[in-house]
């Protein structure tokens, strides 16, 4: 069974939160272990900046509990005891879906480490179920490698995705397009997949769309792009802009897309970092937004989330303290819709 027959959908991020679940990071599973104490301290105040706004649950590995609550220092976070290897919950949690009822559940689908290139992850892969049994949501295991960075949804039908990543032979050798396609909808609820080409240069996901595109409403797209010839990411996100700009979505509408300029380009130990305003986090009546130290971009995306979203406080968080482990706020963050129904 899947949950469309039950006419189960996934909300867009914009939706009304119940809460907002974070996984903390593990030091021997990081890039760099000898960096914890600061992807902490970056991890603490993503947590207290999301608090202001929404209720969080930061997931921790047994017995670290007493350490990590004394390191995020704010009253009112939960805490809830699962074992885990990373941390990066957009990617290995539950994908949450609400039916016309506004009863709750989730998707739990098969995670392998971004194509097996990070081991052991047995337990991550268990993590999303323990999840929803913890909330009382009703589970619905999926077929399909997937990660929740690697979609997105306008809550109306479309959702949209990149080639890059989901077509990969690291993911679902012997799927195809279609194949996926079909998944995706019978466990999102989407009509409409648009498939953008690729993600940005560096990006160790093999493309995740929430580095360069997300929806802002339906019918309206957000796109990082690059105005650099010399630069990757020029021919990268020309292209995306191109596809998005002749794009219709499930309900025929053109898309009006949105840009935003990336931020300059910085290096760590020869490879790209992933700099991205688009990995943003919505929370209820704010925008989480990670900057880099990079005055004139930094504060040309905040501006353009303002205008954009005129009724949410948008509050900026350092995006290079966590940027090295290869992710980002929305990497870390995964949201539970509000939801009126009873639990089963």
């Amino acid at each position: 069974m899947n949950p469309t027959i039950f006419y189960y959908k996934m909300p867009p991020e914009w939706a009304p939160h119940e809460r907002t679940f974070i996984s903390w990071p593990v030091q021997d599973s990081m890039c760099y272990p000898d960096q914890h104490e600061s992807v902490c301290q970056g991890y603490a105040e993503i947590i207290r900046a999301i608090a202001e706004f929404e209720p969080v649950t930061v997931i921790v590995n047994p017995g670290e509990q007493e350490q990590v609550m004394r390191i995020v220092g704010r009253p009112g976070v939960a805490y809830e005891p699962i074992a885990h290897s990373d941390a990066w919950i957009r990617d290995n949690g539950p994908t949450f879906l609400v039916d016309p009822a506004g009863q709750l559940a989730g998707v739990n689908w098969k995670f392998n480490a971004w194509g097996g290139k990070y081991s052991p992850w047995d337990l991550d892969d268990k993590v999303a179920p323990q999840i929803l049994e913890s909330v009382k949501a009703t589970r619905f295991d999926a077929p399909l490698v997937m990660e929740g960075g690697s979609l997105h949804t306008d809550g109306e039908g479309t959702l949209i995705t990149t080639e890059e990543c989901l077509l990969n032979p690291n993911r679902n050798p012997g799927l195809g397009r279609g194949d996926i396609e079909e998944y995706l909808r019978q466990y999102t609820g989407v009509e409409k997949i648009i498939w953008l080409k690729r993600g940005l240069s560096g990006d160790e996901t093999d493309g995740h769309v929430d580095n360069i595109a997300c929806f802002a409403a339906p019918g309206k797209v957000i796109l990082q792009v690059c105005d650099d010839p010399q630069d990757e990411n020029y021919a990268i996100t020309q292209e995306n802009l191109r596809i998005l700009e002749e794009a219709t979505d499930a309900q025929g509408r053109k898309l009006e897309v949105i840009t935003i300029q990336q931020p300059p380009r910085a290096d760590y130990e020869d490879s790209r970092l992933t700099l991205s305003y688009l990995n943003f986090y919505f929370v209820n009546g704010g925008i989480i937004l990670p900057v880099f130290g990079a005055p004139e971009t930094d504060a040309a995306a905040e501006q353009t989330l303002t205008r954009l979203f005129p009724d949410r406080k948008v509050k900026t968080v350092n995006g290079l303290a966590v940027i090295r482990e290869g992710g980002n706020v929305h990497c870390l963050t995964q949201q539970m819709p509000a939801a009126s129904g009873n639990r089963v």
